[in-house]
C-alpha cells in the first residue's frame, strides 16, 4: 500500500477507513450495472447503495474489527479461528441483512423485507464461499489500522455480487457465475 495512504490510515484510521469502505462498496454497484450493459447508469441505485455503505457497513465494520481484536488479540491460529468464528455467525448474516433491507428502504420498497426473505440465506450461503478465505488473510495477515480497507477491497466484489443479486440474481454463486459467463461469452 501507499506509504501516503498508511501514514494517513494510522493517524486517522475511521475517516480513511470508512470513507475507502464506502467508495469501494458503492463502485461495486457501479460495476455491476456496467458490466450489465445498462445504457445509462442508475445513479439513485448506486446512492442508496453507498449510503448503506457509509452508514452501516463501513462504520460497523471498523468498530468490529477492534472488537474482534480486544476480544481476542494477536494472530496466532487458535485467535485467528475465534474471530473468523464469530465473524461469520454474527456480522455476515447481520451485514447481509442490513444490505438487503437498507437499500429497499431507501428505494421505498412497501415491502423492505421481501428481498431479505427471497435471497438472505442464498446470499450467506454464497458468502461462505469467500469471506471465510478473505477474513482468515485478514485476521492473520492484516495489521489492525488497515483491516477495514482490506475488507473494502474484497467488499468491492461482494458488493458487486449484492447488487447483482439484489436486480436479478437469487443470491446464488451458480446464479452470478451464469450471468458473468454469459457477459464474458457475448463480449468476445
Amino acid at each position: 500500500l501507499n506509504p501516503l495512504f498508511l501514514r494517513h490510515a494510522r493517524r486517522f484510521p475511521w475517516v480513511t477507513n470508512v470513507t475507502l469502505y464506502g467508495c469501494l462498496f458503492a463502485g461495486g454497484d457501479f460495476v455491476h450495472q456496467w458490466f450489465s450493459g445498462r445504457e445509462t447508469i442508475e445513479w439513485r441505485q448506486t446512492r442508496n447503495v453507498a449510503v448503506v455503505a457509509f452508514s452501516f457497513h463501513g462504520n460497523f465494520n471498523f468498530f468490529w474489527m477492534r472488537f474482534l481484536e480486544r476480544r481476542f488479540p494477536g494472530n496466532s491460529i487458535g485467535m485467528v479461528m475465534r474471530k473468523l468464528f464469530l465473524d461469520q455467525t454474527t456480522a455476515a448474516p447481520l451485514a447481509t441483512s442490513v444490505f438487503y433491507t437498507g437499500v429497499s428502504f431507501l428505494e421505498g420498497k412497501e415491502d423492505i423485507l421481501e428481498d431479505w426473505r427471497e435471497k438472505f440465506l442464498n446470499t450467506y450461503k454464497t458468502g461462505l464461499m469467500f469471506w471465510p478465505f478473505m477474513q482468515f488473510l485478514n485476521f492473520a495477515l492484516v495489521p489492525l489500522y488497515v483491516r477495514t480497507t482490506f475488507t473494502g477491497c474484497c467488499a468491492f466484489i461482494w458488493a458487486t455480487f449484492l447488487c447483482f443479486s439484489r436486480q436479478t440474481g437469487d443470491g446464488t454463486a451458480g446464479a452470478a457465475l451464469a450471468w458473468i459467463f454469459k457477459y464474458h461469452c457475448y463480449y468476445e
